[in-house]
């Protein structure tokens, strides 16, 4: 809080100019015994401020001094060394401008904010992916970012999971998404969403488009995500779960297990869990082992009867 409150009071004196101790304390708000301490701490870091005292004094300082921070707090500060993003930044070309704007940034800090991020920088590490995400090379994700920023209409080849696997697509780049360690460009017309690593082949052209009027990329990214869960999990099965069972369930199927769960006498408990398909609840059911039994759809409890009969007759001998 108080490298924020120096840099904070540093902005205010350089916008400003003069201002008391009574003046910064009402807008830092602290105590005017704060402000005293905080001058000190400023002057010691080597700012050249100075204060008058009387009727017409105050600090200011020093004429001609800009901190190189205009405009920047010390939040926004501490953001660059907190971001952790430098796979992303490297993929969009910008590993080596992140990395001279993190030490430009840390040279303009004075010497007790450069010590805060410092610390900050070595206590605290982003790693969006998750552990078994596919961290595979994607080749046209500089371009892609080119076309976004320039406006430029470009020509793929894109590979999909339905027949025709392979498609020849003209795209208008609208924005790029950075999802779970993997790159989404989304494009009109449509927009649709695309998978930047699926890219097989890309030309950028001279054509110029213009994105449509009102589109807000993270708007629409929110409402994608939104009916891509919608669509998700359209189906429904009845079960009885143990308690270990109970504890082990995430996501959509723990937050419907926490609203229709209801306790029977031997300690398990029925719910209504949401399922995107009957083999994909018929592979996670079985994940949970003796810990669930499924009621319903009789479709679903067929299937896992056959399975656990072919598991012990594996198993019997």
């Amino acid at each position: 809080m108080r490298a924020s409150r120096l840099v904070s009071l540093l902005l205010l004196l350089q916008n400003r100019g003069r201002m008391t101790a009574a003046q910064l304390a009402a807008e830092l708000e602290v105590s005017i015994r704060t402000v005293y301490r905080d001058t000190e701490a400023l002057a010691a870091a080597g700012v050249p401020l100075y204060g008058d005292a009387g009727h017409a004094g105050g600090y200011q300082l020093v004429d001609g001094y800009r901190t190189r921070l205009t405009g920047l707090t010390s939040n926004e500060a501490e953001a660059l060394f907190l971001s952790g993003l430098p796979g992303p930044a490297a993929d969009l070309g910008l590993g080596p401008v992140l990395a001279a704007a993190q030490l430009k940034v840390r040279a303009a800090l004075p010497a007790e904010l450069r010590t805060h991020a410092d610390r900050i920088r070595s206590r605290f590490h982003l790693d969006a992916p998750g552990w078994y995400a596919d961290a595979g090379p994607v080749p046209f994700i500089e371009q892609v970012a080119d076309a976004v920023w320039r406006g430029r209409v470009v020509t793929v080849r894109y590979r999909r999971w339905k027949e025709p696997t392979e498609v020849d697509r003209r795209l208008e780049p609208y924005g790029l998404v950075l999802k779970a360690g993997r790159w989404y460009v989304v494009a009109g017309p449509g927009p649709r969403t695309y998978r930047v690593d699926q890219i097989l082949q890309l030309t950028t052209s001279d054509e110029e488009f213009e994105i449509p009027e009102g589109f807000d990329l993270a708007g629409y990214w929110q409402r994608a995500q939104d009916d891509f869960h919608a669509r998700l999990h359209q189906g429904e099965a009845v079960v009885r779960l143990s308690p270990r069972g109970a504890e082990r369930l995430t996501g959509a199927a723990a937050r419907a297990f926490a609203e229709t769960g209801t306790e029977e006498p031997d300690g398990w408990t029925r719910a209504v869990l949401p399922v995107e398909s009957l083999d994909h609840a018929h592979r996670e059911f079985l994940a949970l082992g003796a810990d669930i039994e499924v009621l319903a759809p009789a479709e679903l409890r067929s299937q896992l009867t056959h399975t656990v009969r072919q598991l012990a007759a594996t198993y019997a001998g």
